[in-house]
């Protein structure tokens, strides 16, 4: 594995149980593998999905300069996304 870097993580009842319990049922060797493999997922998926925190204001400060939503209420946008269906499907 090379150079590694040590660290002390702090784990709640019912995570720390389910560290153990792979790792007892035979699905890794350690405790190490068990976090290892959780952070090498969190950070695919967050390479992937994810935006940077400074991506995510601007996008909300991009919603509130744009003002007010069109629509007042849940029901308004289901009643509009209805009549644009229908009208897709009439065309």
């Amino acid at each position: 594995m090379g150079h590694v870097d040590k660290r002390s993580i702090t784990l709640s009842p019912e995570l720390a149980a389910a560290v153990d319990d792979v790792v007892a049922a035979g699905e890794y060797a350690s405790a190490s593998e068990v976090v290892r493999d959780a952070l090498r997922q969190w950070k695919e998926r967050r390479d992937l999905f994810g935006y940077t925190l400074e991506e995510l204001r601007a996008l909300v400060q991009e919603g509130i300069d744009s003002g007010p939503g069109k629509f007042a209420s849940m029901d308004e946008i289901k009643a509009e996304a209805r009549r644009r269906r229908k009208a897709g499907d009439a065309a």
